[in-house]
Parts: structure tokens; sequence; C-alpha cells
């Protein structure tokens, strides 16, 4: 049985710190040249990078990083969005809105108000959500997640006509714009409370993709300060992992909230967390969060370790080097500016048009440039768990996007194929997964602009797609691919190699 040792070592961190803040003259270099064999780095590696200061170095670092994206995950960028299901918690987290001692108004969706919210999703043109829920054993059990991940996928809508198709009595009748489809979510992550493996195999069994878990801070007396409740134990929430490999899932997400502690002592952790899991189970974290502490009402924590948004992104890009086959997410935590700045050295997957509380999806929400009939919701004022520094609709993020000469990507193909765990790992690792990644982008975005897009999007989407399909090396998938296209614009939907 793993002891808390074998994921990561609190000494041996510390002492790689002290040792790489006095690195060799070319030291950086090397590690660069190293990392381009996108075979990873060690721990030491690591602590070096992250130890630089020197501008010139940084600028290296994050080139790099940019060279080792772009060979793996190539110019795509995968667009979810966060759905907060429940804010009811048992937990009394000191940097978290939705914390126990917090006397606001609480809600918990019921499935019909899932349904709601989730349709108001498919209108923008989502197709992946991550599932947010406080931890309270009456409020939000394990079977009203199951059940809740099941509505999802059942709850359809048709895509809303564009403006091009407003009005016109033949687009009407013939469908056209619509697709004769209906707007769907096709794959579904959780981020739930660290339970256990027979809670995990039943979020298998409802049909999960990826396990999202972060241990907030992997040093352990702040993050005994911190935590109130069962939250706080600490070895409960670093050993769940590997509850849900046990229980069959093999897609699973490590992250950690930056900012409770020193981000250099964490990034170290955080690397020999998934080092651990790739050596135990043969399977690497699919993803990497790097969420950064966020203000929020009645949050009075005094924060002792902030995080500049230059820390930030140099975090990212040596998270990039260091673990180069793992996905890496960024949140609408971060300003617009930022976030495009992330998405070139390192970042391969963004939410957009995100709320931060349970309902907050509605008849306010900017989601492009046509309107959404307005529904019926609760006069709650609305509790968030962060304040969010991106507030963009998604056509608006994809727009800029675009704009940066990335290929927006709506996949789920890979969790349909049985290209998850292990086989996911082994097309990741040497880059080769980008031979399905580019062409399921473009159909997926084409799908976008076909149903949702606004002029502007749909203008530079077309160029986009006429790039990067041109691009395609092997030429029978491209010819594949540009049949599939003209079967999505001519109605069908969901095509995928």
């Amino acid at each position: 049985m793993s002891s808390i040792k074998d994921i990561f070592n609190e000494n041996e961190i510390f002492e790689i710190l002290g040792k790489t803040r006095r690195r060799r003259s070319g030291q950086v270099s090397a590690i660069l040249n190293k990392a381009e064999k996108k075979q990873g780095l060690s721990l030491e590696d690591v602590g070096c990078l992250i130890n630089a200061e020197e501008p010139e170095l940084i600028e290296k670092i994050f080139k790099t990083a940019g060279k080792i994206k772009r060979e793996i995950y190539g110019e795509r960028l995968v667009l979810f969005a966060p759905l907060y299901v429940s804010n009811f918690c048992v937990n009394d987290c000191e940097y978290c809105g939705f914390h126990r001692c917090n006397s606001a108004p609480r809600r918990k969706l019921t499935l019909d108000e899932v349904g709601e919210q989730v349709r108001i999703l498919e209108d923008m043109g989502h197709k992946r959500l991550l599932l947010e829920f406080g931890e309270h054993p009456t409020e939000n059990p394990i079977d009203y997640v199951a059940d809740v991940i099941r509505k999802i996928y059942r709850t359809k809508s048709r895509p809303r006509l564009r403006a091009s198709f407003i009005g016109s009595s033949s687009a009407e009748k013939t469908g056209q714009g619509l697709g004769g489809q209906w707007g769907e979510i096709r794959r579904v992550n959780v981020n739930i409370a660290a339970t256990t493996a027979q809670d995990y195999k039943k979020l298998k069994e409802a049909g999960i993709g990826t396990y999202q878990l972060f241990q907030e801070t992997y040093h352990r007396e702040t993050y005994k300060k911190l935590h109130n409740g069962p939250k706080e134990d600490f070895e409960r929430q670093l050993f769940a992992h590997n509850r849900a490999f046990e229980a069959g899932i093999d897609d699973v997400g490590l992250g950690v909230l930056f900012g409770l502690y020193d981000w250099k002592f964490e990034v170290l952790a955080l690397v020999s967390h998934a080092q651990y899991l790739d050596r135990e189970f043969g399977i690497g974290p699919h993803t990497f969060s790097v969420p950064r502490f966020q203000p929020a009402e009645t949050v009075d924590w005094q924060q002792q370790y902030p995080v500049s948004e230059d820390e930030l992104l140099l975090i990212i890009a040596v998270l990039r080097l260091a673990v180069p086959y793992t996905g890496m997410i960024i949140s609408t935590r971060e300003r617009p500016e930022i976030r495009a700045k992330a998405f070139e050295i390192g970042i391969s997957q963004a939410s957009a048009g995100s709320r931060a509380s349970p309902g907050g999806y509605g008849s306010n929400q900017k989601s492009s440039s046509i309107p959404i009939k307005k529904k019926k919701t609760q006069n709650l004022k609305l509790l968030n768990q962060f304040h969010l520094q991106d507030e963009r609709s998604l056509d608006e993020t994809l727009e800029s996007i675009l704009r940066q000469g990335l290929l927006p990507s709506f996949c789920t193909a890979c969790y349909r194929s049985s290209r998850t765990g292990k086989t996911f790992m082994d097309l990741a690792k040497p880059g080769d997964i980008q031979d399905f990644c580019r062409p399921n982008a473009i159909l997926t975005f084409q799908e976008y602009l076909e149903d949702y897009a606004s002029p502007a999007v749909e203008e530079l989407g077309r160029k986009i797609i006429d790039q990067y399909l041109r691009e395609i090396p092997d030429e029978k998938k491209r010819s594949q691919t540009i049949e599939k296209l003209e079967k999505i614009k001519k109605g069908k939907r969901d095509l995928y190699f």
C-alpha cells in the first residue's frame, strides 16, 4: 500500500528548492534541450526552472513550452463550461465562498432545473461540462450526483436559428441552420469531494468523463490550517485518485489552488504526484488545472503567498515541460489577456462563458449575439464560489481565440472511442494524439459555425478551418475530413475520427 512519501516527499522538495536556487550557468538551457525530447523532467530539473528569474531565461522557458504544446496538442483549444449544481457544503474552507459559515442562502438544483441550465449551455454551443458540487452527505449524496449526470446526457435542445436565417420561412421549413439535430452535452466531467471506491463506481456507471480533484495545497501544515470538516483529512484527499482508478475511472485530473502556499513547493509536489500515478497505474493525469485564489463574498482569509500573473504563466510553462503529455486547464478566474498568453505556452483546455454559482446561467447570461428566450429563475442572490475575471460570452471568447490563430474545439471523441486511460497516454506521450485532435476539432467547430456562431465568428472561423484543414498531413484523413465537413453543412452532426 502506498504512503504519502510515495506520492511526494515534503523534505525532499524543500531540499531541491534550496539546492536549485544555486544553479550553474547553462543549466537551464541544458534542461530545456532535455525537455524538447518530450520525455518529462526530474524534480530537480523542475526546481531549476521555477527558480529562474532572469527575463531572458524565462522567455526561453516560454518559447520551449510553446513548442512542446504545439507538437503534442497542436493549435487547438478545447472549450467547456462549469456547471455548479449545489453549493450546500459541510466544510469550512477558509478560501472558499461556499464555506459552511457563510450564512447566504444555499441552492441545490432540482433535476428539472439542471435540465434548464443545460439547455442554456447547449444554446451557447457547449458540448462538454464540468460539474461542481459542495460536499454534503444528505444534500449532495452520490446517487444525486449520478442522477444529475444522467439527466444532462438526456437533455437535448434545438440549436437556435442563426441571425442569417431568422425571418426566413424557407429556413424554418427545412431546418436550415438548425442541422436537423438537437444540441447536446457529449461529455460530463465531475469535480466532487473525495469519496469511496464504491461511490466512484457509481459515477463510472453514470458515464463520467474525467474525475477532477485538486489537492488545494500539498503543504500539510497549511492544509490543516485552512480546512475544517471532512475535507481536513489530508490523506483522504491525496489518495482519492487511487480509489477512482480502482473503481475503473481511468482519466483523472490533478490541481492546486495556487496562492495557499509557496507556489514553487506546490509545483514540485504536483509534478511528483503525476509521476507517482504514472508509475503506480501506468496512467498519468489526464489534466492539470492551475486556478489561482480569487476573493469571494464573506471570505476574509488573508493571503500570505500571493501568486502574480507572471508567476502563473511560468507555472504553466514549467508544467508543460515537466509533464508534456498532460492536458492543461485554465478557468475564467484569470483575465482575458493572461488567458491568451497561457494558450500559447501550455494550456489546451479553457472554460468560457462561465458562471460560478448554482442557477447562474439565465436571462442575464451573455452567450452570443443572438438573444436567448428568458427563463423563469428563482429570485435569489447567487452565492458565488469566487469572483470571475473573464465574463465574456462563449462567442466573444471564440472570436478572441480565432484572432490568435488558434483552432477552437468542442471535441469529445476520445471518450466515446475508448481512447482513455492508457490508450490515450500511449497516443499523447509521443504526440500522436494530434492526428485525431486536429480533424475532430475542425469537425466540431464546423458544427458551432453552422448552429451558433455570430457573423464575426463565422467569418473568422471558416478561414481558420480552411487553414488547418490544409495542415492535416495525411492525405486520406484530410479527404475524409472534407467529406465529413460537407455532411455537417448538410445537417449531419457528431461526426468524428
